[in-house]
């Protein structure tokens, strides 16, 4: 008996087939060793750090905690969804005015963080935008430019109108 399966996953809006894949590999593993989506940082591998943070069904997730075969039907969005390929979006964009990109390990997870609560909080107050940030660690900032980053973005997507995460 073979412990090998196959399954399709729903990841930024493509079917992706998993071939051979194992029913205790992570989605973080999946996505970055199996379907070449890198975007996603292997750090803590025990969802405290949100250096792995990608969208399931419109809600974050810690991708390292998520079994890849419990996906299936599901619909995934990476890092790599938030802008077309070559282009930034308004918060990644945000997150290089404000310096707030240093060794780039943790900024996908921050970056799809902050996309997800300016989606449902496009005012978020100081506090909330610390709450929604707190789980995702930061080495080598004091946040102040990832706050303030996030402050840009807010500032930008309101002046824009903008009601979508691109």
């Amino acid at each position: 008996m073979s412990d090998l399966v196959s399954y399709r996953l729903t990841v930024n809006g493509q079917d992706r087939t998993v071939a051979d894949g194992r029913l205790g590999e992570s989605l973080l593993y999946v996505l970055r060793e199996r379907l070449g989506l890198a975007g996603a940082k292997n750090a803590c591998e025990q969802g405290e750090c949100g250096s792995c943070s990608v969208m399931v069904d419109d809600e974050l997730v810690c991708s390292c905690l998520v079994l890849a075969a419990s996906a299936e039907g599901r619909d995934i969005r990476t890092i790599e969804s938030l802008a077309p390929e070559g282009e930034l979006s308004y918060v990644q964009q945000a997150f290089v005015d404000a310096g707030a990109v240093q060794c780039g390990f943790c900024t996908p997870g921050l970056i799809v963080s902050v996309h997800d609560l300016l989606e449902r909080q496009p005012d978020a107050t100081d506090i909330e935008v610390r709450e929604a940030l707190s789980g995702n660690l930061c080495r080598c900032t004091g946040y102040g430019r990832i706050l303030e980053a996030v402050r840009i973005a807010a500032a930008q997507r309101l002046a824009d109108g903008s009601e979508s995460r691109a």
